[in-house]
């Protein structure tokens, strides 16, 4: 389909509910998600080695004692800017207390979101995302790079509402840790 074809269909303005309704429709698995200040991202499906980080990280997670319905895979999470709200489908994120049931769960309780690097979205998970998800509040926010070693960046709130990278580390190496050691576990 053509620019000019999708101009005629889209509506001037993109809303939570048109994005809710874009994922919904979509054959092929894309994201879609869209900034606060109205920017519509669409990324792409996972792989399967994107689905593998995924599964490997919830796995860590459950068995280290956090329940199930607060570690979630592709959630949306409503992102508020001083514009409007915008809409991101974290990999996976971690709740204090189970969100609501919503399409675009309020951020007020998450204790971190990942976001697995796929090919074409590093600058969107590297530096968009780093500033939305801060700006939101969201204490931690880690990065998994899709590089030999799988290095997983984890970056912390800190007192100036930004975040500071806390440490780096292959994946193998956080899962033989404890998420205790790098998550307050206060659920």
């Amino acid at each position: 389909m053509s620019a000019e074809a999708v101009g005629m269909y889209m509506p001037a303005v993109v809303t939570l509910d048109d994005v809710a309704a874009m994922n919904s429709a979509d054959p092929n698995g894309h994201r879609y998600e869209t900034s606060p200040e109205g920017v519509l991202s669409v990324m792409p499906p996972p792989d399967s080695e994107h689905a593998t980080i995924a599964s490997r990280l919830f796995a860590w997670l459950i068995m280290a004692g956090w329940p199930a319905e607060q570690v979630l895979q592709a959630v949306g999470v409503r992102i508020s800017g001083p514009n409007g709200d915008g809409g991101r489908i974290p990999d996976l994120s971690v709740w204090r207390k189970p969100p609501g049931r919503s399409v675009w769960a309020a951020v007020t309780e998450i204790a971190l979101v990942v976001e697995i690097v796929s090919p074409g979205s590093e600058a969107m998970d590297s530096v968009t995302k780093v500033r939305e998800y801060a700006s939101a509040g969201i204490p931690q926010y880690w990065v998994v790079d899709r590089d030999g070693a799988q290095t997983v960046i984890l970056h912390r709130l800190g007192g100036d509402g930004s975040y500071e990278e806390h440490a780096k580390m292959p994946l193998a190496w956080l899962l033989q840790s404890s998420p205790a050691d790098h998550l307050d576990q206060s659920f």
